[in-house]
């Protein structure tokens, strides 16, 4: 059993209030924007980091952090990626990478839009955890955090932080 915490859309911010909310995570997963490779050591010297580069990401984090991430959790197929899009709307990238891994999780951010579904059609759960970052026109931050058991997720929870 593992409990991962989700975020995406840092652009360069990784405070006190992301720590709290992730103490208790085992991994955290950043779905893009990081904002910096520095930011990525110090969110990997927090918990252990999985990340993806987002379309902000600069050359050095593009050059550590690939496009796209499949990875096993547990018993559950992860796909990863930062611009992914959303059950009937997904990018046409992303719908090549879900067709060839079959993820039971996706996982996307850009939007800034705090997004959780399932799709009927690929069988999987769609999570968009918003913006964990102050950059950008949305008016809240958010995060998300679940726990994978075996084959099974639950548990989510989802953070909520004004912008300052």
């Amino acid at each position: 059993m593992k409990r991962i915490g989700i975020l995406s859309d840092t652009h360069g911010t990784f405070d006190d209030r992301l720590r709290e909310f992730f103490a208790d995570v085992d991994e955290l997963w950043h779905a893009g924007d990081i904002g910096s490779l520095e930011l990525a050591d110090r969110i990997a010297a927090f918990k252990p980091l999985r990340a993806v580069c987002g379309n902000v990401d600069g050359g050095l984090t593009r050059r550590v952090y690939p496009e796209f991430l499949a990875f096993r959790c547990e018993e559950v197929q992860v796909l990863m990626t930062h611009i992914g899009g959303y059950p009937r709307r997904y990018d046409p990238r992303a719908v090549a990478r879900i067709q060839s891994v079959r993820p039971k999780l996706f996982i996307a951010g850009h939007s800034h839009i705090l997004k959780v579904a399932y799709d009927p059609v690929y069988d999987l759960l769609a999570v968009n955890p918003g913006a964990a970052g102050e950059f950008g026109f949305h008016k809240v931050r958010t995060a998300v955090r679940l726990t994978v058991d075996g084959d099974t997720m639950r548990d989510m929870e989802v953070g909520e932080w004004p912008r300052r």
